[in-house]
């Protein structure tokens, strides 16, 4: 039987060995630009809308939102692009989505920003919790009215960037709109209330990195992340939140250039 290829929208730039990035749920591949020009002067930089956010549709009929599935998913999405074993990056949701794929031997290298899946069931459910607080704020009334005024935009920005300052209303009400819109938000909420990270350890390059101010996956998790990935670079990321590519772009463009070369040595 014909595999049904998957429709995904996709932002590629630059030359070299292909590296693809894997933005966090609810999320988009926008979550990638401030660090894409700095990738893409080094590597073939392919950032996604995983399917059922951003301009993605829900994957085909039939393929579900658990783990199994979304790492078969994102090696479909490989194949049809063309990618033999591509460098990756992933941030959250799109981090663990980079171990699984490193674990199984699918990638040449994974950074993880913040990665899901170190959490005890507490962390989880305020993880899931807080996440969901974030989009029905973008369902009430005058709820994205408020992004519009500078101190509502720090405060309520304080929840995911450490440097909430940084981030324009503009940006921010387009992601709050496309999380709001995000088709596939529930079925993953849903899959990740009984997932706990326990793949193999990954035999390539791997670096785990954490902001000290995240407000989502407490840094606490850091720790279960370095017990399970004993091998891996684990590297703190000062006073970045969840999403620290908006907070130290020059920084976490530097680990995942770095975890990327530690490849291409290793190869050599």
């Amino acid at each position: 039987m014909t595999r049904q290829p998957i429709e995904i929208a996709f932002e590629r730039r630059g030359e070299g060995d292909p590296l693809v990035l894997l933005h966090g749920i609810g999320h988009r591949w926008q979550a990638w630009e401030p660090v894409l020009d700095r990738l893409a002067a080094a590597h073939d930089v392919i950032a996604v809308d995983l399917p059922g956010f951003g301009r993605s549709p829900l994957l085909p009929e039939g393929r579900g939102y658990d783990m199994r599935n979304a790492v078969e998913a994102c090696a479909d999405i490989f194949a049809d692009l063309g990618l033999d074993r591509p460098h990756v990056a992933g941030n959250s949701l799109g981090g663990v989505l980079g171990l699984e794929l490193a674990s199984r031997g699918l990638v040449s290298s994974a950074t993880a920003l913040a990665p899901a899946g170190f959490w005890t069931p507490r962390d989880r459910a305020w993880a899931l919790w807080i996440l969901r607080m974030i989009r029905l704020s973008g369902r009430l009334p005058g709820g994205t009215r408020l992004l519009r005024w500078r101190y509502f935009r720090l405060v309520a920005g304080s929840v995911l960037y450490g440097h909430p300052s940084r981030m324009t209303a503009e940006i921010m009400l387009a992601d709050l709109a496309s999380m709001v819109g995000s088709p596939a938000f529930d079925l993953v909420a849903a899959a990740g209330r009984e997932y706990t990270y326990a793949a193999s350890a990954p035999a390539v390059p791997v670096t785990v990195a954490w902001g000290t101010r995240d407000r989502i996956l407490w840094p606490r998790q850091a720790r279960r992340a370095a017990e399970l990935l004993p091998r891996a670079r684990h590297v703190w990321l000062h006073r970045c939140g969840h999403v620290p590519m908006v907070d130290e772009p020059e920084q976490v463009a530097a680990l995942i250039l770095e975890t990327c070369a530690a490849s291409a040595a290793e190869a050599a």
